[in-house]
């Protein structure tokens, strides 16, 4: 490791400065009570973001937060800026551990040979136009679309375990693991591969993008050893012999022309996909299915009117998503919102305002199955830097909805149930969703 800050990945150098920063706050300019009031790990806004991001909005919509040495960008076109000025805006922080490696966890790191390098959602503009083209044109509606039977298959069978029970918590027995099922037969993975790979990822969100514990980090470097060894395998498989699924296709890309990208980079980007691929859809599904329930007009809508569903898919997307925040660097000088930044600034957008900013979405905090514009939600990033996987996790969100629904419309949230979300910096996932129904 350098002595220079390196933003890949788990590559912070190990150090313990307030508030878990590998950096200090470089900027002087006076606090203002905007950014004393921002405390993206307190239980008040990890319950409630929207509020904070309301009240801000209209004050300060750009603020720098001397705590956690970031500029907050709260205003919906000042972020498609962002995303749409890849120059200036670099995505290289976007897997910069927000908590600085403890020392322990740093030297289990470098034991493990994890060659992991910028892989499509943290690598220079120049990179990634060449990669998404590769591996987004590979990612078609026919591989999409051949999911379809077999992710409404999965989903009923889940629901067949619990159907009878009259009770249920959504998140372990629905939603934890069957987008972790639907990534991995895209992907060409076995059941068992991907209920392993899930364990193993199911705290990386926090390690990466939350303030965990030295404890915490160590055992999440452990398991990365174990799911790199996994994910070098499968693609090492997948070279000698491509099967009918996506990655299948990508080892074909490269034994037609090996100058396109690397075996490493592949292992990189499946290493990516395995976590990104399920993490979010099962979060985005949970808040979506909570904010349904509790607007019961809604749900029976869904209910009465199941073309209304894809609609709604998008609202989930905006009202609640999973990615709520996302991170970039700026590369110059440069003036966002009116605002004057640095070379050299961390830049955290926070798409969850963005996506409750009344002068895009009216009524913005209200959830609305109908609503003309749900599709212009930044749930899924925007412009060079959107979704590569959107068009799967939409799949499985809708079915989950439509196969819900249909099969046990009469269920609802029980009462007074406590919310527990991930105390991460950008990741919003509701931990436990209890439901209820009765038996016929």
């Amino acid at each position: 490791m350098t002595n220079e800050t390196s933003y890949g990945m788990f590559q912070s150098e190990p150090e313990s400065p307030a508030n878990g920063n590998s950096e200090a706050a470089p900027f002087s300019c006076p606090v203002s009570q905007t950014a004393q009031s921002f405390q993206p790990f307190s239980k008040i806004y990890l319950q409630d973001p929207y509020k904070f991001f309301k009240a801000a909005r209209g004050v300060e919509p750009v603020f720098y937060s001397p705590e956690y040495n970031y500029w907050v960008v709260l205003k919906y076109e000042d972020i498609a800026a962002v995303y749409r000025d890849p120059e200036t805006y670099s995505p290289v922080n976007a897997r910069h551990p927000v908590t600085p490696i403890c020392p322990a966890a740093a030297r289990i790191r470098d034991q493990q040979n994890l060659a992991i390098e910028p892989s499509l959602v943290d690598e220079p503009s120049e990179t990634h136009k060449h990669h998404r083209k590769i591996f987004g044109t590979a990612f078609t509606p026919r591989r999409v679309n051949q999911m379809n039977d077999r992710i409404r298959a999965i989903v009923d069978r889940y629901i067949d375990r619990f159907i009878n029970d009259g009770r249920a918590e959504l998140v372990s027995q629905l939603l934890y693991e069957v987008p972790a099922l639907a990534i991995f037969l895209f992907l060409g993975a076995s059941d068992e591969d991907a209920v392993f790979v899930k364990k193993l990822g199911s705290d990386r969100a926090i390690v990466n993008w939350g303030t965990p514990t030295e404890t915490e980090q160590i055992a999440m470097m452990h398991g990365m050893g174990e799911h790199w060894k996994f994910t070098k395998d499968l693609v090492d498989r997948a070279i000698k012999k491509p099967g009918d699924n996506y990655l299948g296709d990508m080892a074909r890309i490269h034994h037609d022309d090996p100058s396109l990208f690397t075996v490493n980079y592949l292992y990189n980007v499946m290493f990516l996909m395995q976590f990104a691929g399920h993490e979010t859809t099962t979060q985005a599904s949970a808040n979506g299915i909570r904010h349904l329930l509790s607007d019961r007009a809604q749900w029976e809508l869904l209910c009465a009117q199941p073309d209304l569903i894809e609609n709604a898919v998008e609202e989930i997307l905006r009202i609640d998503s999973s990615i709520f925040g996302w991170r970039r660097i700026t590369t110059r000088e440069t003036t966002l919102g009116g605002v004057d930044i640095p070379k050299g600034a961390r830049i955290l957008m926070m798409m969850g305002s963005g996506n409750h900013d009344e002068a895009v979405f009216p009524n913005g905090s209200k959830f609305d199955a109908t609503r003309k514009n749900a599709k212009k939600h930044l749930g899924l990033g925007l412009g060079a830097h959107f979704c590569m996987g959107a068009p799967l996790a939409r799949l499985e969100m809708r079915i989950i909805l439509e196969q819900l629904t249909l099969r046990l419309p009469q269920i609802q949230l029980v009462d007074n149930q406590p919310w527990e979300y991930l105390p991460t910096l950008v990741f919003r996932g509701v931990q436990k969703l209890q439901v209820e129904w009765k038996v016929r």
